[in-house]
């Protein structure tokens, strides 16, 4: 008997190529966690925002970046019709003391409170001990790390929602 090389490679393709099919349909099925970035207010400084939507999606989040200049009632629309998990204003221009309590009240008034919502920006620490009373669940000032940041999302869902976590989001 002569060993057929075309023919037995021509079926470990097709296997391969099934297996692969196969695990990309349950790789796409896996869930991802959902994080809205956006820019509220009149501030026009998106370099950081836009390096950090980069990092998380590359750590295997889903990301909607909604660009510059959102308002308080645009940022909560934009994440209850995406259905996100997690919130992340990126805010320079010293707003956030009257922006971050109005998407806060937004999403309660909506019954989307169980939203996160982190924040970034130039924030005082007596102004960051005020928002997380509010119930902001992390602040990031300038020189926080890339590592810390995704470390953050990954505390925030294993609290809320675990599932997207196991999976590596």
């Amino acid at each position: 008997m002569i060993f057929d090389y075309a023919r037995t490679l021509a079926i470990f393709r097709v296997a391969v190529l099934s297996y692969l099919v196969k695990m990309g349909e349950i790789m796409t099925n896996i869930p991802k966690a959902r994080i809205l970035i956006a820019k509220p207010g009149l501030d026009g400084h998106d370099r950081g925002a836009k390096v950090v939507a980069r990092m998380l999606r590359d750590s295997g989040y889903e990301v909607i970046y909604t660009g510059l200049h959102q308002t308080p009632e645009m940022i909560v629309n934009a994440a209850i019709q995406e259905d996100v998990d997690i919130i992340g204003l990126s805010i320079m221009s010293g707003a956030h003391n009257f922006l971050v309590p109005e998407i806060l009240t937004l999403l309660n008034q909506r019954g989307a409170e169980d939203i996160a919502v982190t924040v970034g920006g130039i924030i005082p620490n007596s102004d960051a001990d005020a928002l997380r009373a509010l119930g902001v669940e992390e602040i990031f000032t300038p020189g926080a790390s890339m590592a810390d940041i995704n470390e953050a999302m990954q505390r925030i869902l294993s609290k809320r929602r675990p599932e997207l976590v196991a999976h590596g989001s």
